[in-house]
């Protein structure tokens, strides 16, 4: 079975940023892995401009179903997603047989000053974190606080530290 790295956090905490480059690392070290984005699905799955609570909790558990499919097939899996849903997260450890969570938590005053998808200057609707309430994982296997004082590459370092010591367990 594959590992799923379920790299989580805000829209602008570095999701995408981390995700690629711990995918760059793990095909350095042989393994069979295949990187998502939580964008690139929304448009490869059609399901551009609907951003609702319910919207955005149905697609997070297709991600879920996805990921298990890739992982099944023995691939590992990094995921960048928001998906934000104490739901999806359950799902996710009761289905995933290596389920891997990762947290990127970053301030809303950092998330503001990087506003990468002008989504927190009050313009957008639907943004969670504003007007969609996001669930903070409740039992994340790491969790970064990302303000920006480490550079990705330190970030992907602890993380694949972490993994490591969850794997000697």
């Amino acid at each position: 079975m594959g590992i799923v790295y379920w790299i989580t956090g805000l829209s602008g905490s570095g999701k995408s940023t981390v995700g690629h480059l711990l995918t760059k690392c793990l095909k350095e070290a042989s393994r069979p892995v295949v990187y998502l984005d939580g964008d690139t699905l929304r448009e490869t799955l059609g399901v551009i401009g609907n951003y609702s609570y319910g919207e955005r909790k149905k697609v997070a558990l297709t991600y879920s179903r996805l990921c298990k499919m890739l992982a099944d097939q023995d691939l590992d899996v990094v995921i960048a997603t928001v998906s934000m849903f104490h739901e999806c997260h359950a799902w996710n450890r009761e289905n995933l047989t290596d389920y891997f969570e990762i947290y990127l938590r970053t301030p809303l005053e950092v998330l503001r000053s990087r506003n990468q998808k002008n989504l927190f200057s009050g313009a957008a609707k639907d943004v969670v974190g504003l007007d969609i309430p996001s669930e903070e994982p409740l039992y994340p296997d790491i969790v970064i606080d990302n303000h920006g004082k480490s550079s990705p590459e330190e970030i992907v370092e602890q993380i694949l530290s972490r993994r490591n010591a969850h794997e000697a367990r």
